[in-house]
């Protein structure tokens, strides 16, 4: 059950992302705004390789192989190119979840991050809000570029 209100938190927040990415003028998905690092269309790609390298390369091992420097120099991608990476990611976390047991929320997540262990479960947990808050950062730059 706990998996699956999990399962559930990563759809709504990649739905999200999706009608962010959507929701751009797209002359301004790669731009960076005053005081601002990032673009949002540069976040998306983190938020992608983030969710495929400890989901699904980690829990699922699909074989995703991270480049987390190109999540952020990348430039330009089409939109569609973007949204078609989130449609991916949103069906790969629900295959995954699909064969992991509810018991391995309480085991050690398999890969040490942040230099400290963590349960699978706190870890997911993480990530979740990871995704809400460049969810939320990409929704703020949107409307400052776009005022």
């Amino acid at each position: 059950m706990i998996l699956a209100n999990i399962s559930n938190l990563f759809e709504v927040q990649l739905q999200i992302l999706e009608k962010e990415i959507n929701s751009f003028d797209e002359q301004f998905l790669w731009t960076v705004a005053p005081g601002i690092s990032n673009s949002a269309g540069n976040l998306a790609l983190h938020l992608v390789g983030n969710l495929n390298t400890y989901i699904g390369a980690v829990l699922g091992q699909t074989g995703y192989v991270r480049n987390r420097e190109d999540e952020f120099s990348l430039k330009n991608l089409p939109a569609e190119q973007l949204i078609s990476m989130i449609t991916e990611t949103r069906k790969m976390i629900p295959e995954v979840f699909e064969n992991i047991s509810e018991s391995s929320l309480q085991e050690d997540y398999p890969v040490l991050v942040f230099e400290k262990h963590q349960t699978t479960g706190y870890f997911l947990l993480h990530l979740c809000l990871h995704l809400s808050y460049h969810n939320g950062q990409i929704n703020y730059l949107r409307r400052i570029l776009e005022a």
